[in-house]
């Protein structure tokens, strides 16, 4: 496969940032493999991706369940005759507030949203980026390092995913699969900007800015870079 057709999954790829990232990779001419939950997201991407033939194959998934996950990266390698790279952007926020009294499901969801379904999707990869070398992007937030009072189970997940990153680029350093995260504070989507009418919104940071990040640690370009959290805290 070459730099211009390569096979990506992104996972959380009818979200705000994943919809970026799939319509990106799209237009540079690789093949994309998304799981999803709600069938009429998926196909709403593909139809706002202008998505044609093979390029965008997707299905319903559980990406916290490992099982699941690794039957779908199975699946995607057998349709694409395997892959070149991961974008492990599937998560959500939740902020309950102060840990003894935010509901104990924050502490359960959050995990298994994030934490569990990163651990699980570079499970169920690592066998096929093994075969021909490739990449890892995954996703932590600012809060995982500087923390943020009210939401203790979503920093928690997130530095998790940051530890985790790091010690997959370690163990495959020698291997030939490279593992790096971006940390992005706010990022500018239709739900954020619905969860915080009164926020000042341009000081996010807009999905199309992060995509191309993204795009770069995908890419061989980014090819010395390997264990990095990259903060993303800029508004473009």
């Amino acid at each position: 496969m070459t730099s211009s057709g390569r096979a990506i999954v992104v996972t959380g790829g009818t979200g705000g940032l994943g919809r970026a990232v799939v319509t990106a990779l799209l237009a540079r001419g690789d093949r994309v493999a998304v799981p999803y939950r709600d069938e009429g997201r998926f196909a709403a991407l593909r139809a706002s991706a202008g998505a044609t033939g093979d390029s965008l194959w997707g299905s319903r998934t559980s990406l916290d369940d490992v099982d699941a996950s690794r039957v779908f990266f199975d699946d995607a390698a057998t349709r694409f005759g395997g892959l070149n790279g991961v974008a492990a952007l599937a998560g959500g926020y939740r902020g309950g507030g102060p840990l003894e009294t935010a509901p104990v499901s924050d502490w359960t969801d959050m995990i298994a949203g994030n934490l569990t379904a990163t651990y699980a999707t570079c499970r169920a990869a690592l066998p096929h980026l093994l075969k021909a070398g490739g990449s890892v992007v995954t996703v932590s937030a600012r809060l995982a390092s500087v923390g943020g009072a009210g939401a203790a189970a979503y920093a928690a997940s997130k530095a998790g995913i940051e530890a985790l990153t790091r010690v997959l680029a370690l163990e495959n350093r020698e291997r030939g699969v490279r593992f790096n995260a971006i940390a992005p504070v706010t990022i500018d989507t239709p739900a954020n900007r619905a969860a915080m009418p009164k926020a000042d919104a341009s000081r996010w940071t807009p999905p199309d800015a992060l995509a191309r990040l993204v795009l770069f640690l995908l890419s061989p370009d980014s090819a010395p870079l390997t264990g990095a959290v990259l903060p993303a805290e800029g508004p473009a």
